[in-house]
């Protein structure tokens, strides 16, 4: 009689804990997802540029998408000076998708059965002698496995328990983002926007934006949303302003939709109007509610710890200039499962052959977007972060 199936436990239910579900369950791992929030997870369509690692993970699903049916593609790059004229240009064809779609095409994949909805993780035990590890949450529960996985993204709990020394530090810089829905775009915004990857640089700030799907993951022309992301510099005062919402609530590092003091949008519009060219400025005065992410850094000497290992961000955070946040999760579960598959009787020994090309994956990334970072907001001379 063959050996029941082993028995992976994975925290955070979202894009990290979606790949690597799906991934350790197509080679032959029984996997539970545990998502400490009661309710679906929404990013209101923020924009990811589609990657083939998040690609490949796809492949591997009952359901084969079109690569023009995970996103909107775009033909050049084009970089805009302050007084609207172009700088540079190149055909550079890509596609843009979405968080949103990505979600609920791999929750979709995933199923329901085994993903559950408000279990708060608070500890982990491991018996080392029977190489278990077991979950403990909130409300009293225990779940056991053979491996857990923190894919609980930058303010990862299981790194918080197992790696307290590794903390994420802010950058000096933090991203205003907007969503403006295709049909309300101002024709002046459109010029030279709509259909391509813009981009418009001046000092202490650097912009971005391109269609992603729209409600609904809806790709029809007309449906689509435009994501824009403006970064600005900030120092830690500041920071901490921006990020108390409308009720007084301190966020941290990061404001949702429709939270931003009014002052706050006032100050994006009118900064729109003082750094941004006229196609940028025109699609920032258009956002109804812009919302904002502080930029942090983080980097993990190791991944594994026993039967516990971190993917995606809660190990390493690159800065969003590398476009790679997404599919370098992809990439961790890719790779965790095949090597599982390598080692089917000997978890530890794929663990260790695992970690090292992880590391190297995440600390490259990591250092190539903190030097494209710093080069575009400090030239060179970042603030001393946290």
């Amino acid at each position: 009689m063959p050996a029941p199936p082993k028995k992976a436990i994975v925290i955070g239910g979202s894009l990290g804990g979606l790949f690597t579900g799906n991934m350790l369950r197509e080679a032959g791992w029984d996997v539970d997802i545990f998502e400490r929030s009661q309710h679906d997870l929404d990013s209101r369509g923020g924009g990811v540029v589609l990657q083939p690692d998040v690609v490949e993970v796809f492949k591997h699903l009952d359901t084969v998408f079109p690569q023009n049916e995970l996103g909107v593609p775009s033909r050049s790059r084009r970089t805009f000076r302050p007084d609207g004229s172009v700088q540079s240009e190149q055909l550079a064809p890509q596609v843009q998708t979405s968080w949103s779609l990505i979600y609920t095409s791999m929750k979709k994949a995933f199923g329901d059965e085994h993903y559950h909805q408000g279990r708060k993780l608070i500890d982990i035990r491991q018996d080392e002698a029977a190489k278990k590890v077991t979950a403990i949450f909130e409300d009293g529960s225990e779940e056991t496995g053979d491996l857990l996985i923190g894919a609980d993204g930058n303010s990862s709990t299981v790194r918080q328990i197992f790696w307290p020394e590794d903390k994420p530090r802010y950058a000096g810089y933090l991203a205003w983002r907007g969503l403006v829905p295709e049909s309300e775009i101002p024709p002046e915004a459109a010029q030279g926007l709509v259909g391509d990857f813009g981009f418009a640089n001046n000092k202490g700030s650097h912009m971005l934006g391109y269609l992603v799907p729209g409600e609904g993951n809806d790709l029809r022309d007309g449906h689509r949303l435009y994501n824009w992301v403006w970064y600005r510099v900030a120092d830690y005062e500041e920071l901490a302003r921006i990020m108390t919402d409308r009720d007084g609530k301190p966020r941290g590092f990061s404001m949702p939709e429709g939270k931003l003091l009014d002052e706050w949008k006032a100050h994006v519009y009118d900064e729109a109007d003082e750094y941004l060219p006229p196609n940028f400025r025109a699609m920032v005065r258009a956002t109804k509610e812009p919302f904002a992410q502080a930029i942090r850094d983080l980097t993990v000497g190791t991944m594994v710890k026993g039967r516990v290992a971190l993917i995606g961000d809660a190990a390493f955070i690159p800065r969003p200039h590398t476009a790679a946040s997404t599919s370098k999760a992809a990439a961790n579960a890719l790779s965790l499962a095949n090597t599982l598959v390598r080692y089917p009787e000997d978890t530890d020994a794929a663990l260790k052959a695992w970690e090292p090309q992880q590391i190297a994956i995440g600390n490259a990334l990591y250092q190539q977007g903190t030097r494209t970072g710093n080069y575009l907001m400090f030239h060179q001379q970042p603030l001393t972060p946290l």
